[in-house]
């Protein structure tokens, strides 16, 4: 089994900062990519910025230059840095890893949610 666990989240401000962390446990043979999708009521998930272990980053328009997203293999723990956030980054960001698990089979994993709210 393969478990993700979020942390970070919460309340901010208009231009202020949140870290979000992600880390994958269990029965993990690979990781091939990590990264967060966030969603708000009424809307499709979104990707907003992952990492792959071989390609790098890619990162939702609308976060370019104010999100970064990392990702350490030997941990296999990703961290989303978010700066100067907006209202409309507003939404439950949830982890999702693409990994290679027991008996070599690759699959999506999702975390449960964490909520960022963006209000002054």
């Amino acid at each position: 089994q393969v478990q993700l666990e979020e942390s970070g989240g919460g309340l901010a401000q208009p231009g202020g900062s949140l870290r979000l962390s992600c880390a994958a446990s269990g029965s993990i043979l690979m990781v091939y990519a990590m990264g967060w999708y966030r969603q708000t009521p009424g809307k499709e998930r979104e990707l907003v910025a992952s990492f792959h272990r071989n390609t790098g980053s890619t990162y939702l328009d609308s976060v370019k230059g104010r999100f970064t997203v990392s990702l350490d293999i030997a941990t296999n723990t990703a961290t989303l840095h978010m700066n100067n956030l907006k209202p409309e980054d507003t939404a439950v960001y949830y982890c999702h890893a693409d990994l290679l698990g027991l008996g070599y089979v690759r699959d999506d994993y999702w975390g449960q949610g964490t909520q960022v709210t963006v209000s002054s």
